[in-house]
């Protein structure tokens, strides 16, 4: 596999044209280019110059496999990658703008029971041009005029941003860079299971994102069952890590909690759930459950899902339901790949 250009910020873009004889101009026409989402061929530069970047970099890293259109609105995506790999990623469409969830990782290692991304392990980790062209491919397809066509970002497909940090890292700095397609870290969400050290890490970044921290349980026990990572970091760990993030950027943090039939979402566990996180500068964000034919765990009911909620408010804490996007094209993280690659869906278009 050659190499990426949208690896590169714009200074280091800048330097390459320059280390092959282009002037400066050149660098700001290519580096425009991709930020609008266009291949290396579509974009109007110098033939010279693009034949001897044609020779090291790929033409279109993330090339636009299948696209499935919910009844609801949203819209998910599959990527092919330049080595044959499928990710995906979907856009949700809000009063307040669209919100694009991208993928970081071919597959995923951390063994979650809840998720589908996992089922067959880590193929391999994005490079941090590989996570930004995803939006720049949905971005140009949704952009009107000069306004932005994603306006919030979700790292919350397939993968586990955090297991993938340094690419993850430089994808935070480029995506927000000005010149580029420059989305305000407030705007930008970053989901992880729970790998404290790299939280800390991220804390240092300097880039304030908002931390999504997958709880689904109250208790250790509670999360060793379904959560592997579980096993090496507490939620005593988590939370201390948490608020080192809250100190650095200022910003509160937000816990998932998918609500599992049977298991964590009855009163006492709501009860465990508010004695946690009262008065912490948190909320918590409920999600009923997308089922995953090859789990074995179940999802509950609206109205199950309201009396949980009511029971957290009760208590004092902040809390929303997320609604349901894109249940009848495989809504759940890295189902839609799943079913994909051992049997296309039919309710696609090219």
């Amino acid at each position: 596999m050659k190499k990426i250009l949208q690896d590169l910020s714009f200074a280091q873009l800048k330097s390459l044209v320059e280390s092959y004889g282009g002037l400066p101009f050149r660098a700001k026409q290519l580096y425009d280019g991709l930020m609008r989402g266009k291949a290396l061929s579509q974009i109007n530069i110098n033939p010279e110059l693009r034949a001897r970047l044609s020779e090291e970099y790929e033409d279109d890293p993330v090339k636009t496999e299948k696209i499935f259109r919910s009844a609801d609105g949203s819209e998910k995506y599959l990527f092919r990658l330049a080595d044959g790999n499928i990710v995906e990623g979907v856009l949700m469409k809000y009063k307040y703008g669209n919100t694009q969830c991208v993928s970081t990782q071919v597959g995923c290692r951390m063994g979650c029971k809840f998720c589908a991304s996992t089922l067959g392990g880590l193929v391999r980790n994005l490079t941090s041009g590989e996570i930004l062209a995803q939006v720049l491919k949905i971005n140009a397809m949704h952009e009107k005029g000069k306004e932005r066509g994603v306006t919030n970002i979700v790292l919350m497909g397939s993968g586990e941003p955090l297991d993938n940090f340094d690419a993850t890292a430089d994808f935070l700095k480029n995506v927000t860079a000005e010149g580029g397609i420059n989305v305000s870290a407030r705007n930008i969400s970053l989901s992880t299971c729970g790998l404290v050290p790299q939280i800390y890490k991220l804390a240092e970044l300097g880039i304030p994102v908002n931390l999504t921290i997958s709880l689904h349980s109250p208790t250790d026990e509670g999360r060793r069952r379904i959560m592997p990572v579980a096993n090496k970091y507490s939620i005593a760990e988590i939370l201390k890590a948490c608020d080192f993030y809250f100190g650095k950027t200022g910003r509160r943090y937000i816990f998932e909690y998918s609500l599992i039939k049977g298991e964590n979402c009855d009163k006492p566990r709501a009860e465990q759930l508010t004695a946690l996180l009262k008065g912490r500068p948190c909320h918590v964000n409920l999600i009923r459950l997308n089922e995953v034919k090859e789990r074995e765990l179940k999802g509950v009911s609206e109205k199950e899902a309201y009396r949980f909620m009511g029971l957290l408010k009760d208590g004092g804490l902040s809390v929303t339901l997320r609604r349901i996007i894109g249940s009848d094209i495989g809504g759940a993280c890295g189902q839609l790949r799943a079913g994909y690659i051992n049997t296309p869906y039919k309710n696609s278009e090219e």
